[in-house]
């Protein structure tokens, strides 16, 4: 759905679940305004390129995915002892790009140390995430590839819902790869495993079975 408006709020907070609504032509104040608008309100995604205001509804299966994805690096973290910092779906712009967006998830792992115990990012002077999340599962991210690659974000996860695909940066594009960069010890097959066993057996099971295959790792 394409509109053209100015009173973004109006229409965003009527939109129903897994919605999506794309703004034309609207100005960096525009955008700034819509978040300070929104808030901390859960359920929507809020991207911005270029003039493009673009504004996404969840549902609650796209909601359990991520959920799930947090739980297994969560898992990892604490098993392998390896300092993972997460944070979300924060708001990521910088206004002199022109670019912002908002990913399903986020994680600090190489920089982590660089992040140490801040709560509150700001990219014009902190170092982006090394991995964000993309689920989806009724909407396509590909267009908040530009944004991440602007930002210098090393690694993106993408879950369709059946397949989990890994992309590194390389030059102002993602290119597809079998194995995280961040956290190595795992690929996609991996990750669509363990997806796909939260699917079949439930999440408390897959993620059971998750740490079991941690544990026989060598590098345990």
């Amino acid at each position: 759905m394409i509109i053209e408006t100015t009173n973004y709020f109006a229409v965003v907070e009527k939109m129903p679940e897994d919605t999506v609504v794309i703004f034309h032509n609207a100005t960096w104040d525009d955008y700034e305004e819509l978040l300070a608008q929104v808030g901390e309100a859960s359920g929507l995604r809020i991207s911005f390129n270029d003039g493009i205001l673009k504004v996404m509804t969840l549902s609650h299966e796209h909601e359990k995915y991520v959920r799930f994805i947090d739980r297994l690096v969560s898992t990892l973290s604490l098993r392998l002892r390896i300092n993972v910092l997460f944070f979300g779906s924060a708001t990521m712009k910088k206004r002199k790009k022109t670019k912002g967006n908002e990913p399903d998830a986020s994680f600090y792992v190489q920089t982590a140390a660089t992040i140490g115990n801040r709560i509150h990012l700001d990219l014009a002077v902190d170092p982006p995430p090394d991995v964000v999340v993309e689920v989806d599962i009724h909407h396509d991210s590909h267009d908040n590839y530009p944004i991440y690659a602007a930002f210098g974000v090393p690694e993106i996860w993408r879950y369709d819902g059946q397949e989990m695909t890994i992309l590194h940066l390389q030059g102002a594009g993602y290119i597809s790869t079998e194995t995280s960069q961040a956290l190595p010890m795992l690929t996609i097959q991996v990750l669509t495993e363990y997806l796909r066993r939260m699917q079949q057996d439930g999440e408390f099971n897959a993620i059971l079975a998750f740490d079991e295959w941690l544990q026989s790792l060598p590098y345990n």
